[in-house]
């Protein structure tokens, strides 16, 4: 089980970013959170085996919006976020 948070940012508000990660999410079989932050960015939890992590993380960098950018993602492991079971949107 691979834990990570990401956070990017760019053109990620407004766009239907969170709608389309949560649909990629459920295609790679990811399960997490997606939220937008007050500071335009978006903020994303995601456990799930390895591979599909990684599968999810690229689908991410190249923006699961035709309409959105992404221009920087912050990786992070964290092995102490909670295990999720379905994969979220939030605000």
């Amino acid at each position: 089980m691979k834990k990570v948070t990401l956070t990017v940012t760019g053109r990620v508000q407004g766009v239907g970013f969170r709608y389309m990660t949560k649909m990629v999410a459920d295609q790679i079989g990811v399960f997490g959170l997606v939220r937008n932050e007050m500071d335009g960015s978006v903020y994303i939890e995601a456990n799930g085996e390895p591979q599909k992590i990684d599968a999810f993380i690229e689908e991410i960098r190249k923006s699961p919006t035709p309409s959105g950018n992404v221009e920087h993602l912050e990786i992070t492991e964290d092995s102490s976020l909670p295990v999720k079971d379905k994969f979220s949107v939030s605000n």
